[in-house]
């Protein structure tokens, strides 16, 4: 996000010229690859030794911008799961009835996964969960047909089918029963029907608990920003699952305390959207580290300098603040 990028930047500028001395380091990264999982990024900066020698205690990712006046602070954010179901059948003539084609076989599929989707956005929509607490999916394309010179043939039913679908489960889901349903509903192997995933991340730690920061006293780093947005005249809303996915990931799986944040509130949330601005991509950075997507957005001026003071005073709490115990802290934390 270049507006993001350019907000820690002036901030971190802002307190050096100040004279401001932190009691920790504060560490810049750079990092590719966030929209399509961060395996050659964040992942390989997570796990190298580079990074286990910053020491790092808390991560500081990107959030999503508030369409009102309170800011949004996310403590965990949705498993994405992007799933391609095959179908087969044999093939025949178009005016030929019979069961068990690849296209209805795929189509039975569709319905099922439409009724589920039905059904956790009935609880969405009736106020029951909120968006980062149900299992969202949605159909991202769909694959069939025997092509001709001019489109394809209409008289003749295809022998393969496929659909792909982007799924999103938070860390409270109950992960078996979803992969159970996938197996034995949506691609069952007595239909002709295979399945892969193309992407398929975790929600939960190699204990099995799901990839959650408490919001609670127990944890000072979330006290920290959040009376350090109060100090720059900030509200802030209540806690959230982020719907997307983003590097933050891979900290938290290595048990690390990371929070989602984005200094944008009264902006409209045009997340991939069709007048989404212009490509751009990360930053990062650590003890506080700070990773940046391609979340673009059309930011007013005003709210854009607002942002800069909050982050200045976010990272003033985090760089000063040595925990109960410890007499000191080493520059390189």
């Amino acid at each position: 996000m270049k507006s993001v990028g350019m907000q820690y930047l002036e901030a971190i500028r802002r307190l050096k010229l100040s004279g401001f001395q932190p009691k920790r380091s504060l560490y810049l990264s750079f990092v590719p690859d966030e929209e399509i999982g961060g395996y050659d990024g964040a992942k390989k900066l997570a796990y190298s030794d580079v990074f286990k020698d910053m020491n790092v205690e808390i991560v500081l990712d990107e959030g999503l911008p508030s369409t009102d006046g309170n800011y949004r602070l996310f403590y965990a954010e949705m498993a994405p799961w992007w799933l391609v179901i095959k179908s087969n059948g044999a093939p025949g003539h178009g005016a030929k009835l019979y069961d068990n084609s690849a296209m209805e076989n795929l189509l039975k599929s569709i319905e099922s996964i439409r009724r589920f989707r039905a059904s956790q956005f009935d609880l969405l929509k009736a106020g029951l969960k909120s968006k980062g607490d149900v299992i969202s999916v949605n159909m991202v394309f769909l694959k069939a047909g025997t092509p001709s010179p001019t489109g394809f043939v209409m008289n003749l039913q295809p022998s393969e089918a496929e659909a792909g679908f982007d799924i999103r489960a938070p860390p409270t889901a109950d992960i078996e029963s979803l992969e159970k349903r996938i197996e034995e509903e949506w691609a069952p192997a007595s239909r002709n029907m295979t399945f892969e995933f193309k992407q398929k991340v975790t929600p939960h730690d190699d204990l099995g608990r799901p990839l959650i920061t408490a919001t609670d006293d127990s944890n000072p780093w979330w006290t920290l920003i959040e009376e350090a947005i109060n100090k720059a005249n900030g509200k802030i809303g209540k806690p959230e699952i982020l719907s997307g996915a983003t590097d933050a990931r891979y900290f938290r799986q290595l048990g690390l305390t990371a929070i989602g944040f984005s200094p944008m509130t009264n902006t409209p949330f045009l997340l991939h959207d069709h007048n989404e601005d212009a490509n751009a991509r990360k930053l990062q950075l650590c003890n506080l580290i700070v990773v940046f997507s391609t979340l673009l957005q059309f930011l007013n001026k005003a709210e854009y300098f607002k942002g800069i003071n909050v982050y200045e005073s976010i990272i003033e709490a985090y760089t000063s603040y040595i925990p109960p115990g410890r007499d000191g802290v080493s520059r390189d934390e």
